[in-house]
């Protein structure tokens, strides 16, 4: 009998038999994408209907049961319902996948949850008015040859700064004078343990100076800044102080490092203070280079790694960039500072706490439209409100 059916099975036309498996993977594969049963239990009109073939069967199931098991559902339903109802609401999204070259979409929940307000944000320097509508919290322009301001908006806000702290790193390790040539191994001590974010250099890569020097400033590698900071002379902690050292040199009173990555929301500044580094860190011919290139690819002794800078803008055959560095984490929202030649004046232009992934380049571009139209000639200082206090 089983030898019958297998053989009447051969028999049925492959188009038949390739069908039948592609709906029986369809099925299979939508029921992985639903949910449990439990997170749609709010929603009852999410389950799909029963046939009419499964009511009956659940009649029959129903009536042989005892009276108990039939209690200890519905208490079991209850307590479910309970459950769900202290759960946290979730968003559904769409989820869609192709199979035999049909398109097949299912929904289900995920969790969402809000971003916290950035520092700015919660200071409420966003809601500081200015005249180019920029998305950013703090701005701040000045000419480089005499440090005239162009543009201020809340330049005297103490701000977390992000990665634009890898300039200063980059001084700091080049005031030491150490080889560029020396090996450095990334290990177990360079990864972010307050931050929790990954790395493309794996614990174990081993890199030159040089190398990780470049790669920090121009694709803001997390791992290779903390690095140099562990071969430094007198390790970390040593490093550290020589960059709040060389900050209290360059006269930036209002800046505190904490780390030499800036994965840290103690890593603060002012736009003026930060004016001050960037203008500092111009004078150093490797720090323009490394900065400004577009690509670079290193070898780790396990592979090659190919990089490209974080900033759209060096691509961008329009801008005359001399030197650049962008920076993010949650709290100091996202950051841009920059030397730029526009309308034959070198200038200074720093961007924090923007809201938006490419807000800052295009708050950019805005400020570059606003000089190249000579905006600073007919009002050569704009000044926010507080541009005289005493900052947040």
């Amino acid at each position: 009998m089983k030898s019958d059916k297998l053989l009447s099975f051969s028999l049925m036309p492959s188009s038949v038999i390739s069908a039948a498996l592609s709906v029986a993977v369809s099925v299979a594969i939508g029921a992985t994408l639903v949910a449990p049963e439990g997170a749609f239990a709010a929603s009852q009109d999410a389950a799909p209907a029963k046939t009419a073939k499964a009511k009956k069967a659940s009649k029959k199931v129903a009536k042989a049961e005892p009276a108990t098991a039939g209690n200890q559902a519905a208490t079991t339903r209850s307590a479910a319902s309970k459950e769900d109802v202290a759960r946290p609401v979730a968003k559904k999204r769409r989820v869609t996948y192709t199979m035999n070259g049909r398109h097949h979409s299912a929904m289900r929940r995920v969790a969402f949850e809000p971003r916290q307000p950035t520092v700015g944000q919660a200071f409420g320097l966003h809601e500081t008015p200015d005249s180019l509508m920029l998305r950013s919290g703090v701005a701040y322009v000045v000419d480089q040859n005499t440090l005239e301001p162009l543009f201020d908006k809340n330049s005297h806000a103490v701000v977390p700064i992000a990665s634009i702290t890898k300039l200063m790193t980059a001084m700091v390790v080049l005031d030491s004078k150490a080889p560029l040539s020396e090996s450095i191994e990334v290990t177990d001590e360079d990864r972010d343990y307050e931050k929790n974010t990954g790395s493309r250099l794996s614990v174990g890569s081993v890199l030159s100076r040089e190398d990780m020097l470049h790669i920090a400033l121009m694709a803001s590698e997390n791992r290779a800044a903390a690095a140099l900071s562990r071969y430094y002379p007198g390790g970390r902690p040593a490093f550290i102080a020589a960059m709040n050292a060389k900050a209290k040199q360059l006269g930036m009173t209002d800046t505190h490092f904490e780390n030499s990555t800036g994965l840290t929301s103690r890593n603060v500044a002012t736009a003026r203070d930060l004016v001050k580094m960037v203008n500092a860190a111009y004078q150093y011919p490797m720090i323009r280079q490394f900065s400004t290139d577009r690509s670079y690819d290193v070898f780790t002794g396990k592979r090659n790694l190919a990089y490209n800078s974080t900033n759209a803008l060096v691509r961008n055959a329009s801008w005359d960039i001399g030197l650049q560095k962008t920076g993010f984490i949650n709290e100091a929202g996202e950051c841009l500072v920059m030397q730029s030649t526009i309308h034959n004046r070198p200038v200074i232009m720093v961007l924090l706490d923007s809201s938006g992934k490419y807000s800052r380049f295009a708050d950019a571009t805005r400020v570059r439209t606003w000089l190249d139209n000579g905006g600073a000639d007919q009002q050569p200082r704009i000044t926010s409100a507080d541009a005289s206090g005493p900052g947040t």
